[in-house]
């Protein structure tokens, strides 16, 4: 039997038919209700109707502060309706099969932690940008969430001292960074940009965009080299659609190197990578961590 995975994002609710090796056999994706947790659950329950015959579990990826032990969503992240709701007990309303959740960016993490760039290594780092900045915190192979399942909430590490939501990582390194620093510095409306636009306008040097993509790579450089201080991993990887491009990963090292370069002490270097996975990532990791919970066999241990 296989099992349906679902991706959960603030726009899209992708889902896939899926068996225990990640193989894909099926995809689709519906349009994320905004109005209520009624309208999500239905259609769920929709999706969830097309595979039921062939389907023995339900491995969730979606975003906020989530318990994945007993399925109750705490902070919701962008779909409010989901703030205090214990999301297992809600789809035990249409299903009695085994049902597992995990938030997206930690997802993220443990698809590169099964089957993606973490599998040579007990200690890691995974850096999701988009709109926000996202990951997970690997630790002798396993998740490591903290006490308040907050490890790894990136978005909000502070860049100074005074606390603004404009001081915060997720303003300063982020895919939405990068578009509202090109917008900013060309004086027009951050919505007639995307990070598409902005990477065209890269590779056509244009000025603004080039400085925008520095001061994004500097800032996502010291945050790596203070995590490096704290947790001293093997490894960092850098996630999300912006990692796909090149010369991220290359700027980044450049500013690593600028900072480990100016200390006059030797320090760890930890490498540097993109991710394995871009699109599919939350969906590998979000099963992996269904069959880790349920010990179907996985490469690797949670």
């Amino acid at each position: 039997m296989k099992k349906l995975v679902f991706d959960v994002g603030a726009s899209a609710i992708k889902y896939a038919l899926m068996d225990n090796e990640a193989n894909i056999y099926e995809k689709g994706s519906e349009k994320t209700p905004q109005d209520s947790l009624d309208s999500f659950l239905a259609i769920l329950n929709s999706i969830y109707t097309q595979f039921e015959k062939d389907i023995d579990g339900i491995a969730m990826s979606l975003p906020g502060t989530i318990d994945s032990t007993t399925g109750q969503i705490y902070a919701p992240g962008g779909l409010l309706y989901n703030a205090n709701v214990n999301l297992i007990e809600r789809m035990k309303e249409f299903t009695s099969l085994p049902i597992t959740l995990e938030n997206d960016g930690k997802s993220a993490a443990l698809a590169e932690v099964w089957k993606g760039h973490l599998q040579d290594v007990n200690d890691g780092i995974v850096l999701v940008l988009g709109s926000g900045i996202g990951g997970g915190i690997i630790k002798d192979k396993k998740l490591w969430r903290g006490s308040h399942l907050f490890a790894g909430e990136f978005s909000f590490i502070m860049q100074n001292g005074t606390f603004a939501m404009e001081n915060v990582f997720a303003m300063r390194a982020s895919t939405s960074a990068l578009v509202y620093g090109t917008a900013a510095r060309k004086q027009i409306a951050p919505d007639t940009l995307d990070g598409h636009k902005v990477f065209n306008m890269i590779d056509n040097n244009d000025e603004d965009a080039l400085m925008s993509l520095q001061n994004m790579c500097k800032s996502l450089a010291v945050e790596i080299f203070n995590l490096q201080c704290i947790l001293d991993p093997q490894k960092f990887l850098i996630g999300g659609g912006i990692s796909q491009q090149n010369i991220v990963i290359e700027k980044v090292r450049e500013e690593l190197d600028l900072i480990y370069d100016a200390i006059p002490f030797e320090v760890p270097r930890a490498a540097l990578d993109a991710c394995r996975y871009y699109n599919d990532s939350n969906l590998i990791g979000a099963l992996y961590n269904f069959l880790s919970i349920h010990n179907l066999g996985t490469t690797n241990e949670k």
